[in-house]
C-alpha cells in the first residue's frame, strides 16, 4: 500500500484515489454521472499521455479544473440547472458571508471570475479548506488567497445587488 501523497502510476492512483476524486467532483457538479465522466476522462488522459507517476495534489487540482470547465460550458449549464432544480435550493456545506455556496451561485460566479479565483472558491466554500491549506495546495501565499477571497465576496455582493435590482424592476412593471 502506498503512503499518502506518494506518486503512483495512473492505474494504481485510480484505484487508490479514484473514489475520493469522484466524491469531490460530485460535490462540485452535484451530479454523479458527470462527476464519473470527469474522473474517468482524467485518468484516461493520463494513461494516453503515458504519464508514469501522478501525485495527489495534481489529481486534486486536475479534477477541480475539469469540474469548473464543465460548469463553464454553457450547454451543460442549462442541462445541469434543469436536472438539479431541487438541489439548487438545498443546503450547501459552507457560507460566504450570508450566501450559501451552492450549485446555482457557483454557476453564476463561473462567468464572473477567472480560473484562479474559481479554484479558491471551490477549495474554500465547497471543500471547507482553510486559507493556509489553500495556499499550500496552490503554491501561493496566504495573503494572495485572502485577496482572492475578498474579490469573490465582492462578486457575490455585486451579483446579489444586481439580482435585487432586477427583482425590484420586475415588481414595478406589474
Amino acid at each position: 500500500m502506498a503512503a499518502v501523497g506518494e506518486p503512483l502510476g495512473p492505474p494504481d492512483a485510480y484505484r487508490h484515489y479514484g473514489p475520493a476524486m469522484l466524491r469531490k467532483a460530485e460535490r462540485i457538479l452535484g451530479n454523479r454521472e458527470d462527476a464519473g465522466d470527469v474522473v474517468q476522462s482524467l485518468f484516461v488522459d493520463l494513461v494516453e499521455r503515458g504519464v508514469e507517476r501522478v501525485e495527489l495534489p495534481y489529481l486534486y487540482r486536475a479534477v477541480t479544473n475539469r469540474c469548473l470547465n464543465v460548469i463553464r460550458d454553457r450547454r451543460n449549464r442549462e442541462r445541469l440547472l434543469d436536472r438539479q432544480e431541487a438541489a439548487l435550493r438545498g443546503p450547501a456545506r459552507v457560507r460566504c458571508d450570508d450566501e450559501v455556496i451552492g450549485l446555482d451561485l457557483l454557476l453564476k460566479l463561473g462567468g464572473r471570475l477567472d480560473a484562479r479565483h474559481l479554484e479558491v472558491l471551490v477549495c474554500r466554500f465547497v471543500d471547507d479548506m482553510s486559507q493556509d491549506e489553500i495556499a499550500e495546495l496552490l503554491g501561493t501565499s496566504r495573503k494572495t488567497v485572502g485577496k482572492r477571497l475578498d474579490r469573490i465576496r465582492g462578486q457575490v455582493a455585486e451579483l446579489r445587488a444586481s439580482e435585487a435590482g432586477q427583482a425590484r424592476a420586475r415588481g414595478g412593471e406589474g
